[in-house]
Formats: structure tokens, C-alpha cells, sequence
């Protein structure tokens, strides 16, 4: 099976993650793509597959050579739940022309270069699209069908000197939990690196601190016409909180090593509303004192409304793996001359978010983010250029030949 088919294999299945169910995986979907995964890497002849209870899939392709190190390979299979990744129907754009497309003519859905600039880069390319309902889920299943089809070619030409190689195939990731049962001890590599990155030529060590913040609004209703000093409305109290937050500091104003508050979701009714955020930023000190300032609104609110009228759920999600990958740089550096010997421009950058390595790295496990090819993640107008997953590919290959 050739990349291209495989990548829209695995989109065909519906792996969409959910913070709000608290098992592992977080929703029984994802252990569908896990099962043909499974029964996949069997097929090509991979030793050591195991998909275990909670959705985590290794499998092992053996050394032909000595003397290398044992080398993972990471991706995620759930889909981000910003947008709907059920029925997904990509569509390939062959030598694309350079113009707007047309993700969905019925309902005047258009993925205009003015807006993503970017997708001029890839005129002449082939481009796979969406139809401007869902997502796509090159985020990451472009880098599950980039490991796979690197490892096949690797059986297939045994010419080709390795060490051993290990798949590593994760749930949750998008909900900041796809490293909660990753069992580093038994992965056993000496280093890992998610394809989980964005265009070609990104290579990343530096990633965002991150929290996860939840904000409960417990308001009082009475009948509309009796609510004079009686009613405390949750929605215009969350409104409030919302407007006390820096309104420069959000994904939409920020760009680079500059942090944010995102808030991700809101449910509501006069009685109660309840507030998603996400916090990040690169910086540890600026990373806690964001937290602070999120905490100290809510007493701000409690003070003006009354004790409890807010409370606050705030967890930790990932840390910047700069700290743990900057010891072992040998690592970027293999990734780097890599990409130069097959022709592609390394763009190190800041992930402007987190994947599975950052919080392996910090478990014993340093991993680098490679890009998997596709832009405009988690959105209605991803896209992947074919050359890009391929070019993805091919880079998998060089640096197990040259670790």
C-alpha cells in the first residue's frame, strides 16, 4: 500500500478524543484504528505487537546490524475535538494551481490563499483537502502512515543498516493525555521522536508549558420579573471573568515564544456555567505566574459575588523539553543532516503547543518533534501535500541508516 492510501485508510476511521470522559482511551473509537494497526504491523512482519487495554499500540522492527541505538518512533491517533472528525471525506487536488479551492461548492466552503497564504508553497504539488465539514487528521495519522510505510521499506530493503526500531502508537494525545500510561521501561529506547510536527521542514525541542483550567459558575435563578437582588446570573458572571483576562494574550494575538490564555469551551445557563481554558507558554516563571493570575481572578469574583460562586479545576498538562533534549543535542543534530542529505531546509522553531515527547522527555525518554507535513491543524481547512508525507518518509529512513 503506498503512502498515500494508507494516510486515507486511517482518516476513514472516526478517533476523535474527549476530555470530559476521564477513562483511557477516552473514547472506544480510537481502539479501532489500534486493532487494524495492530493486525497491520503483524502483516508486514513486526515483531513484539501489543495493543494494550488502554489503547496504546508498540510494536518492534529488530536490528540488522549492531552497534546502533535502539531508536523510537511516536504518533498519535486521535483526532483534536476542535472540529468534527466523523465521515471524513478528503479529496486529493492533483498539480495544484495555486488558487483558492473549493472544499464544498453546496455550501460555498472555500479554502482561500488569502487567508492561508501558505498553500502557495505547494503549487504543483498534490494536496489532500477536506470537504469543509471536518477536520482532516493529518494531525497525526499522516505521521502514523509515515512510520509504517518508512518501516515497510526498511523490511523490503535489507540492504539498508538499522538498528532496532521501535513504533509507539498513542490515544489522547490532543486532550494532553496520550503520555498517562506510556510505559517508557518497556518501550526501551535510547530516544524517540514524534511525527507529529507541522510543514515540511519543522523540527522542534522547545515546546509550551501547559495547563488545563476549568471554571465552574454557580449562579441563582428566580423568575426573570421577581429577579431584583435575587437572581446572580452564571452567564454574565462568567462574561465578567472572561473580560478580566488580557484581551492581547489568546492564540488569535500571539505568535512565536509569546504565551496565552485559550479559552476552548463554555456550557451555560443562568444557574450554572462552566468554562474550558488552556494555558501555555514557553517560560516556567511566566508559565506559574499565568496560573496565579487565573487563580487570583476567581478570588476577585468570589470577593465581589460571594465565596464559592467560582471554583476552579487547574491542572498541569506538559513542561517545555527543552531541558531534557538540550544534554543529548546529538539527537537534533542526526534529525538536521538528515533532512540536508534528502534535500529539505530544517526550520527549528518552538512548538506553538505540545506533543506525547514533551512529557516522555521528562519520563527518561528525550523526543524531538519532526514534522508529519499537513498546516492548518484541527480546523475545517487542513490540508497535507502528498510530497510532503512522502518527503516525511523518506526521512525516517535516512536517519535510521545514519544513527
Amino acid at each position: 500500500m503506498n503512502i498515500t492510501d494508507r494516510f486515507l485508510k486511517y482518516v476513514s476511521f472516526h478517533t476523535t478524543s474527549d476530555e470530559n470522559t476521564h477513562t483511557t482511551p477516552s473514547t472506544a473509537r480510537q481502539l479501532e484504528l489500534g486493532k487494524y494497526l495492530r493486525e497491520e504491523l503483524i502483516g508486514l512482519g513486526l515483531e513484539e505487537v501489543e495493543l494494550d487495554g488502554n489503547g496504546y499500540l508498540m510494536a518492534t522492527l529488530p536490528a540488522n546490524t549492531d552497534g546502533k541505538p535502539v531508536i523510537g518512533l511516536i504518533a498519535h491517533m486521535d483526532t483534536a475535538p476542535d472540529a468534527s472528525g466523523e465521515n471524513i471525506r478528503p479529496r486529493i487536488v492533483r498539480n495544484y494551481d495555486g488558487q483558492d479551492i473549493v472544499l464544498n461548492d453546496a455550501k460555498q466552503i472555500v479554502l482561500e490563499t488569502a487567508k492561508y497564504p501558505e498553500i502557495k508553497h505547494y503549487t504543483g504539488q498534490d494536496i489532500i483537502v477536506t470537504d469543509g465539514t471536518t477536520l482532516l487528521g493529518a494531525d497525526d495519522k499522516a505521521g502514523i502512515a509515515e512510520i509504517v510505510t518508512a518501516v515497510e521499506y526498511l523490511i523490503q530493503h535489507p540492504e539498508i543498516k538499522h538498528g532496532k526500531i521501535r513504533l509507539g502508537f498513542t490515544p489522547d494525545e490532543e486532550i494532553g493525555e496520550g503520555a498517562d500510561h506510556f510505559d517508557v521501561k518497556k518501550f526501551g529506547c535510547d530516544f524517540a521522536y514524534t511525527m507529529d510536527g507541522g510543514a515540511i521542514g519543522e523540527l522542534e525541542y522547545e515546546n509550551f508549558n501547559a495547563a488545563a483550567c476549568k471554571l465552574h459558575i454557580h449562579g441563582v435563578n428566580v423568575h426573570p420579573g421577581y429577579g431584583y437582588q435575587k437572581m446572580k446570573n452564571s452567564i454574565l458572571i462568567a462574561q465578567e471573568l472572561m473580560s478580566l483576562l488580557p484581551a492581547g494574550e489568546t492564540p488569535a494575538t500571539t505568535r512565536g515564544y509569546e504565551g496565552f490564555f485559550h479559552a476552548t469551551g463554555i456550557q451555560g445557563s443562568v444557574e450554572e456555567t462552566t468554562i474550558s481554558y488552556i494555558i501555555r507558554d514557553h517560560d516556567r516563571q511566566r508559565f506559574e505566574a499565568r496560573k496565579k493570575q487565573m487563580q487570583d481572578i476567581v478570588q476577585t469574583i468570589n470577593k465581589k459575588y460571594g465565596e464559592d460562586t467560582v471554583t476552579i479545576e487547574l491542572r498541569d498538562q506538559y513542561y517545555n523539553m527543552r531541558e531534557k533534549v538540550e544534554p543529548v543535542m546529538h539527537i537534533v543534530t542526526l534529525v538536521e543532516e538528515s533532512m540536508k542529505e534528502i534535500g529539505i531546509t530544517p526550520k527549528v522553531q518552538p512548538i506553538r503547543g505540545g506533543t506525547d515527547g514533551a512529557r516522555l522527555s521528562f519520563e527518561g525518554l528525550p523526543c524531538p518533534n519532526i514534522f508529519a507535513g499537513g498546516e492548518n491543524f484541527h480546523s475545517r481547512f487542513e490540508y497535507l501535500p502528498v510530497q510532503s508525507m512522502e518527503k516525511a518518509c523518506q526521512l525516517i529512513v535516512t536517519m535510521m541508516q545514519k544513527a
